[in-house]
């Protein structure tokens, strides 16, 4: 019994809640005619549309064409002047040279020439070190094909030197880890 009253209860509890919908109100022809767009005007807004979105396209390929130039350019130029920086770092050796000729032509003590000779080979060094080159080192080295390009082969003395680098006839380069030049050598077998 308890049971059937809370159920009436809740039934009443929802009969309550429950509102009634609100009476549609009925729209005229003629306010449903003004409500909705006429096809002239449906075509007015879609021609409208079409203008704005066909002037944003026109819009993103110049400036696209604009980006594509303005790349090519700045491509260009590095090329073009890419190695100004190391020039400019090269130019005092240059200078160093011309004058060791100079001295070159009036000294006697050929102790003197050589140890100037040698301090702008240093000098060079340092620029290009600096500027990311190495020398590939082939000093009783194993032979790498990566770096060497073996010119000869040589029976090697001792067995030790099977597959080593047994002189070097041309100096190989790196910059910046990426071989430049291979080292010319000869490899002992």
């Amino acid at each position: 019994m308890k049971e059937e009253k809370k159920d009436e209860e809740l039934k009443d509890n929802m009969q309550e809640k429950v509102e009634e919908p609100a009476a549609e109100t009925e729209q005229t022809p003629q306010e449903k005619e003004e409500k909705e767009p006429t096809v002239e005007e449906q075509l007015e807004a879609a021609n409208t549309e079409i203008a704005s979105l066909k002037d944003q396209l026109l819009r993103k390929i110049a400036e696209f064409d604009n980006y594509r130039k303005r790349t090519i350019k700045e491509k260009t130029d590095l090329i073009l002047n890419g190695g100004e920086k190391t020039i400019v770092t090269i130019l005092p050796v240059l200078d160093d040279m011309e004058r060791a000729l100079k001295n070159m032509k009036s000294a006697d003590d050929v102790n003197a020439v050589l140890e100037g000779v040698e301090l702008i080979y240093k000098k060079f060094m340092d620029i290009l070190a600096k500027q990311g080159v190495s020398v590939i080192d082939t000093k009783e080295a194993d032979f790498d094909v990566d770096i060497h390009e073996a010119v000869a082969q040589l029976p090697a003395p001792t067995p030790e030197l099977k597959g080593k680098v047994m002189d070097c006839t041309q100096t190989g380069y790196k910059l910046n880890d990426k071989v430049i030049r291979h080292a010319q050598v000869v490899v002992g077998v």
